[in-house]
This record gives structure tokens, C-alpha cells and sequence, in this order.
């Protein structure tokens, strides 16, 4: 079967020479983008390192561009990294996803809430 984010160019918000960055198909909130390798890789791990720095670029573009139409409160930023990690499309991909005050009553521990009973800390 062939790698959804290897063809994927549906709602293509910036290009560079090795990843594209595009609006989430299931978003966590208005304006959840997915930066993606152009090569098909499974781990942030595995890519060269041109193509981290492009990944860098295209998160700063991405922040522009998010400030510019949404003017989020603040941003998260994730990766899953292998299925335990919860990673379910075996390609590389930063999820940057826009927030809001308010969107949740408590924001506190952030990606922290990836293992719910250790969100929060003394």
C-alpha cells in the first residue's frame, strides 16, 4: 500500500526542496499542519541532515503564516516517534498545531498529556 503523506499535496501550505507542509486531514485544532519529509522515511532519527534543516524552515514559514491568519496564544509541537509512541503513518512528520486560551480548561503539562497521569508534576 502506498505511504499516504508520500503523494499527499491536498491543502499544500509550503514547499521546499525536501518537505512539504500541509493542513492536517484531522485536525486538533483550526489550523493543525503537518510538515513532512519529501523522501519517505519512518523516523526524525533517519533523515539527513539537509533535510532537518528543512524541516526547521518550514516550521519558521509555518509560524509565519499561522501568526499572520490565526494569531494563535501558542503553539504545540509533536512527533511520534514508533507506535508505542502513538505513531500511526510510518513517515516522518512534525505536527504543529496552533492553540488558543481557553481551547482546554487546563493547558498545564502540555505534550506532557501525551501519558495522561503524569501530565501534571509538584
Amino acid at each position: 500500500m502506498a505511504c499516504v503523506f508520500c503523494e499527499s499535496r491536498e491543502n499544500l501550505l509550503y514547499e521546499n526542496n525536501h518537505v512539504v507542509a500541509f493542513y492536517d486531514r484531522y485536525p486538533v485544532s483550526k489550523g493543525h499542519v503537518l510538515i513532512v519529509p519529501k523522501r519517505h522515511v519512518e523516523s526524525y532519527f533517519d533523515l539527513r541532515p539537509e533535510e532537518r534543516k528543512a524541516i526547521d524552515d518550514a516550521l519558521f514559514a509555518v509560524k509565519r503564516h499561522l501568526d499572520d491568519t490565526l494569531h494563535p496564544d501558542g503553539i504545540n509541537l509533536g512527533m511520534n516517534l514508533g507506535f508505542a509512541a502513538g505513531q500511526t503513518v510510518p513517515h516522518a512528520h512534525l505536527h504543529v498545531i496552533p492553540r488558543q486560551r481557553g481551547d482546554v480548561d487546563d493547558p498545564t503539562g502540555g505534550v506532557r498529556g501525551v501519558i495522561p497521569e503524569r501530565k501534571t508534576y509538584p
